[in-house]
């Protein structure tokens, strides 16, 4: 618990004082050492004391050698490893490497000498994010040269030296190369990892492990119906807020709303965003009206009509209150034309971002949706028109500053959309919408001749206009949530009344459920094959997947007991909604270089295996420990027996999670050994899903010092340590900062 605290007062540190102060005080520190020699220690003293070993326990000595093994590999690695940078400009050469000390920067030499030939940025198509970068090296060893590359996720391996793309000049002239030398603390540590997992298959599949011994104690149990006190309901907070509103404009832009059939034509034309992906433009102007509105429809119009609405009408939207459902275009620049917040948006800008306030943050928010309606307003953003003679595939907006090497295309270009506004117009005055038709299949045949980068799927745009259309995620949180809510009831109400009928309707009701599961699980097919990676690579990505598996606990443990199952499928539920709220960011996103590695889909979603079993275990814990409450002096032996069933459940839970959390937690140590040179950096996610490791061991362990069979405290611990995994998946994203930023 020590060994907790002083990591978590370690992020604390590194957010206010700086890395290497957190490495200084804590991390480096004798302290921390003697803290895991002291553990390692103590297991081998009360494994002797307590004939741990002579038991015919596989899983356990496995999984409690490999932690001695990791640890020693990574003392190995401390004392001997060897860590640096180079930094090189192209034609430059050097042997040597640049080590970060407490005394400063020191020179080591190298067995080899580097020299960078060329240095290669990729990015997306039409797009500033980088894709992929590798730099091309002359590497002069033993008097010989030969020319080897390095890029994202892929290592060069040099006389026992293995360097790893790193970072770039922003010139992209130069590259920065990590290097690192730990062959044999490499070794013992992967002699660890790989007991571990062995450790972790045994322990989930052997007879005599806790974990089956867990699973006949529940048998061994009568079944009896649980009583709950009070049934708590979540219900969404919605804020009105009464406004005085331009009414004849609104009731002119509700009167003249676009045909819906041409809007959805329009909406199934390719657009080219930001990071290079190409997607529809229905896509484009869901996500729009969503950071605009903080909603998919307005007045209702759908998003694309939204959207051409405010390209045909732009005079009547500037005067709107409907960005934030508060604010007005207009109403943020004077008579004279001048934006009112520009002192105050320069002035955050030069505040350090972990000095800003809410606020702050608010304000830069607001900041960028005006700026994204102003570019609208001049036809910018909306990059529909692809150039064929651009090197890097660029698509360009009726208003952008373009010059297509083709004079026809750059005609076509400049006067095919006031002609499409024109035609809009014709239709709403009308009703007549064939001219509108022919101009955006005019679009789209020259989207077609013009896209050389073979970008446009004509299948995954077809996917992606269904996946928007459908709201898969958001039918499966009604589904949940109405009934699971339904499903519970009906399970407390047999705990009083014995009804045959409430016996035969919940498999029926499971049938719901169990629907939503597979229309989720087809939702989360048809992103990963829109996206082409894993979904699993962002917050609501992950959310998303977490309420899965929160699902599958809850159908994993349905034999066993109706109320674990119902909550399990309220908290997936729970789950979708707190996806669906405003602060999060559903849409699909090109991959940064890092994460391009087949290790995000195995590490991520072990990951997020763990938090959904942690989840049902935090939910049976609250719901014992009202029940402990109501019945504190073992008045009703019926209750007393269905806690200590919940409990063992609940147990069976927490096992389940920290075998998943442990190993998700090592291949990703793996993965970051792989791409960053190091398996383990002390980075806050790290640091923070080995306290919530921690913190899971100890409430596991102490059902073993339980001596009075008393459950409260393995119920307590679920609940507590649950803020572990909130402050490891949340907490770290949004107050603290690191290498796991991107997620």
């Amino acid at each position: 618990m020590i060994y907790a605290l002083l990591l978590a007062a370690a992020t604390l540190i590194e957010k206010y004082a700086g890395t290497e102060a957190a490495k200084t005080i804590i991390y480096y520190s004798p302290v921390i050492i003697l803290l895991q020699v002291l553990i390692v220690a103590s297991f081998i003293a009360v494994s002797v004391k307590q004939r741990l070993f002579r038991k015919p326990n596989w899983g356990f000595r496995c999984i409690h050698i490999a932690f001695i093994v990791i640890l020693l590999g990574a003392l190995v690695t401390h004392i001997f490893g060897e860590e640096g940078m180079i930094h090189l400009r192209e034609g430059q050469n050097t042997s040597r490497m640049v080590v970060r000390t407490n005394k400063g920067d020191e020179y080591r030499d190298l067995p080899f000498n580097i020299e960078l030939k060329e240095f290669i940025l990729t990015y997306y198509p039409g797009s500033s994010s980088p894709s992929s970068f590798e730099s091309i090296l002359i590497i002069q060893e033993d008097g010989k040269m030969t020319e080897k590359s390095v890029s994202v996720n892929n290592v060069l391996n040099i006389k026992g030296y293995r360097l790893f793309q790193s970072s770039y000049d922003m010139d992209e002239k130069g590259t920065i190369l990590s290097v690192n030398k730990d062959i044999p603390g490499r070794q013992i540590t992967y002699i660890g990892y790989f007991l571990l997992i062995i450790g972790f298959i045994l322990f989930l599949t052997l007879k005599n492990s806790r974990l089956r011994t867990l699973i006949r104690s529940l048998k061994q149990l009568r079944t009896f119906a649980l009583p709950l006190t009070a049934l708590m309901s979540l219900t969404p907070l919605m804020s009105l807020n009464a406004q005085n509103t331009p009414a004849d404009k609104i009731e002119f832009l509700k009167e003249n709303k676009i045909n819906s059939n041409h809007a959805q034509k329009f909406g199934a034309l390719a657009l080219q965003s930001l990071d290079g992906r190409i997607k529809p433009v229905n896509t484009f102007s869901s996500e729009l009206l969503r950071k605009l509105h903080k909603s998919d429809h307005i007045w209702g119009m759908n998003s694309d009509q939204f959207l051409l609405s405010l390209l045909t009408f732009p005079e009547k939207w500037m005067h709107v209150p409907f960005i934030q459902n508060n604010y007005s275009y207009i109403e943020f620049f004077d008579s004279d034309g001048d934006y009112k917040l520009r002192e105050k948006i320069d002035e955050i800008y030069h505040t350090p971002p972990s000095e800003r306030n809410k606020f702050e943050r608010d304000l830069l928010k607001l900041d960028e949706q005006i700026n994204i309606f102003h570019q609208l307003l001049h036809l910018r953003m909306l990059n529909i028109f692809p150039d064929k003679g651009s090197t890097n595939h660029q698509w360009y907006a009726p208003g952008d500053d373009f010059n297509f090497r083709n004079r026809r295309d750059s005609l076509f270009v400049s006067s095919v959309m006031p002609l499409y506004l024109s035609s809009i117009q014709t239709g709403l005055e009308t009703g007549n919408w064939e001219k509108a038709d022919e101009v955006v299949n005019s679009i789209h045949i020259f989207q077609l001749e013009n896209d050389t980068s073979s970008g446009i799927n004509a299948k995954k745009i077809k996917a992606e206009l269904m996946y928007n259309k459908l709201n898969i995620f958001r039918q499966c949180k009604k589904i949940y949530l109405i009934f699971g809510c339904i499903l519970l009831l009906l399970a407390i109400t047999s705990l009083f009344v014995e009804y045959k009928w409430i016996a035969k309707i919940i498999p029926l009701l499971s049938l719901f459920i169990l629907g939503g599961f597979l229309y989720h699980i087809f939702g989360m097919g048809l992103r990963w094959y829109i996206a082409g990676y894993a979904p699993w690579s962002n917050s609501y990505e992950t959310m998303i997947f977490a309420s899965l598996i929160s699902i599958l606990a809850g159908i994993i443990f349905y034999r066993q007991s109706k109320i674990v199952y119902a909550l399990a499928v309220l908290f997936g539920g729970v789950i979708l909604f707190v996806a669906g709220l405003n602060w999060t960011d559903p849409q699909i996103s090109s991959l940064i270089p890092v994460l391009k590695s087949p290790w995000l889909m195995f590490h991520v979603a072990v990951i997020m295996i763990s938090y959904g079993f942690f989840g049902i275990s935090f939910l049976l814990g609250l719901t014992n420990l009202v029940l402990l409450k109501a019945n504190k002096k073992k008045k009703n032996e019926t209750i007393f027996l269905r806690i200590k069933e919940l409990s063992i459940i609940n147990e069976i839970s927490l096992w389940i999670g920290l075998s998943f959390l442990t190993a998700g937690a090592f291949l990703g140590a793996i993965w970051a050994n792989e791409s960053w040179g190091r398996y383990w950096g002390w980075d806050p996610k790290e640091t923070w899903t080995l306290i919530t490791i921690i913190a899971y061991v100890l409430v596991t362990h102490a059902a073993f010092m339980n001596k009075r069979d008393n459950p409260k405290w393995i119920n307590m611990g679920s609940v507590i340590a649950f803020l572990c995994v909130l402050m490891t998946y949340f907490g770290v994203n949004y107050f603290l900062s690191g290498m796991h930023s991107y997620g």
